[in-house]
């Protein structure tokens, strides 16, 4: 294949990398947008190994096998529950490939276009930024993304990681990297720069995310797939590689906007998020009064649900981990059919990644015209019968509103206690992912449905 062909095939590719993001971001073209994304990888992939520059054919296609039989196993393996540990895991991926590239590319550097001197030199130089740029992405991204796989799977606490003077050790971290880089590019490339750096950029990763609180990590999760991003594009610029360079752009920069609007949502400071350690130290007084909570049955919930006019439906992570949506949409399909009008109101960072709760509803069915957002749905509470809370937490607490100095203090919440019946699924009285308590739990119209949110859904959907 010849040169001109692999970069006429690079732009095809990058234009479905384009229609791919662009389908995202609708429920309804959802689908084809991933259509879209899998025939772009796979002209590039087909253009990159035929490409006249491209050597080992045979180990080439040895490695993809391998990585194509792993890719598919816990594809097929993986739980919806499970969806946020994977992409976590897989923006180490490409922060260690990051990482290996730029050592390839400082060990085996490319040979000069220019013959100049000076030309010469400054391509050198320019190559020299780019490999340790490059390497510092990647060793973030990837030990950042290794706690948060972490995090997300339970094996290290979700509580935030708050060491003294921590902002000062980021600072220092930056500052001696960066005396590192100009020291780096002066000594011609220095092997103990880069490793010394190296290992400050995986100490930096990890305290940037494990100082991030359990609550915050569905911002986490975006950021670090921004970062996986920009770690491609410096792959990209190392490997004088146009479309990687395209692809990590737009991987990034999407990332970067995604982690943005969910700051908003959040009410959290999109530097912070950047700085890492913007989570803070939940401190919970068992000895605060709460007041009572009230228990229901299934039974009686039907009946309220019957005389309804108007129903909505907050899920979170519960209901994920229960595979409670299927029974959920057995009773919507009911309640629908009796004229009972059901919406959907998904909070922004609903579940422990972003659009979860909208994969999971799409995969059982339920139209895309009845769920909605968190802003569209806030004003209608006032004027609805019974709300359905079904394994969310915090994410639907008033002290995100009335107590300033709660750990979620300002977060923009779903405000299900406004509708004259709450109803709330959980196990326990136990607190959220956040660690924090809710006084929903204990106003006088919530009522709580203790038990497995599949089973409690499924006994509803009998008495319906």
């Amino acid at each position: 294949m010849s040169a001109g062909l692999v970069q006429a095939a690079y732009i095809v590719a990058a234009l479905f990398f384009i229609m791919s993001l662009a389908g995202l971001s609708k429920q309804e073209s959802a689908r084809s947008g991933n259509y879209y994304g899998i025939t772009g990888m796979t002209i590039a992939l087909i253009a990159t190994i035929f490409s006249p520059d491209a050597q080992g054919f045979a180990w080439v296609i040895i490695a993809m096998a391998i990585g194509g039989a792993i890719g598919i196993f816990y594809a097929k393996k993986v739980e919806m529950t499970e969806m946020p540990e994977l992409v976590a895991i897989l923006h180490s991926f490409v922060g260690l490939a990051a990482v290996l590239v730029g050592y390839n590319s400082y060990l085996e550097p490319p040979v000069a276009i220019s013959t100049d001197l000076a030309e010469m030199h400054a391509e050198h130089v320019i190559h020299l930024v780019e490999v340790f740029l490059g390497v510092f992405i990647g060793a973030v991204t990837f030990t950042g993304s290794i706690v948060a796989f972490c995090k997300l799977r339970g094996v290290i606490s979700s509580s935030p990681l708050n060491i003294p003077h921590k902002h000062k050790w980021n600072l220092a971290a930056i500052v001696v990297s960066t005396l590192l880089m100009i020291y780096f590019v002066k000594a011609d490339g220095s092997m103990f720069a880069l490793l010394v750096m190296t290992l400050i950029a995986f100490a930096f990763g990890y305290h940037l995310v494990a100082s991030i609180g359990g609550a915050d990590m569905p911002v986490v999760v975006s950021m670090l797939n921004s970062y996986s991003g920009w770690a491609a594009a410096a792959a990209g610029f190392m490997l004088a590689n146009d479309l990687l360079i395209v692809t990590g752009a737009l991987v990034g920069s999407s990332g970067a906007i995604l982690s943005y609007i969910m700051c908003k949502a959040m009410n959290r400071s999109f530097i912070s998020v950047i700085a890492g350690g913007f989570g803070q130290t939940v401190v919970i007084s068992e000895d605060q009064e709460q007041g009572e909570h009230r228990e229901t049955t299934a039974e009686d919930v039907a009946e309220m649900l019957k005389d309804s006019k108007s129903v909505i439906i907050t899920p979170g992570y519960g209901m994920a981990v229960a595979q409670a949506q299927y029974p959920v949409h057995e009773i919507t399909e009911k309640l629908r059919a009796q004229g009972i009008d059901v919406r959907f109101g998904i909070h922004p960072v609903a579940g422990r990644l972003p659009g979860h709760m909208n994969v999971l509803l799409a995969e059982a069915k339920v139209p895309y015209d009845i769920v909605l957002e968190m802003d569209e749905l806030n004003d209608d509470f006032p004027e609805t019968d019974t709300v359905l809370v079904i394994g969310a937490n915090d994410t639907v607490n008033p002290a995100a509103l009335e107590d300033p100095n709660s750990p979620i203090a300002g977060m923009p919440v779903l405000e299900v206690w406004n509708a004259k019946n709450v109803i709330v699924f959980k196990r326990s009285m136990n607190t959220g992912y956040a660690g924090v308590q809710n006084p929903l739990f204990f106003k006088e119209n919530t009522s709580m449905l203790f038990g497995d949110a599949k089973e409690s859904v499924d006994a509803i959907s009998k008495a319906l």
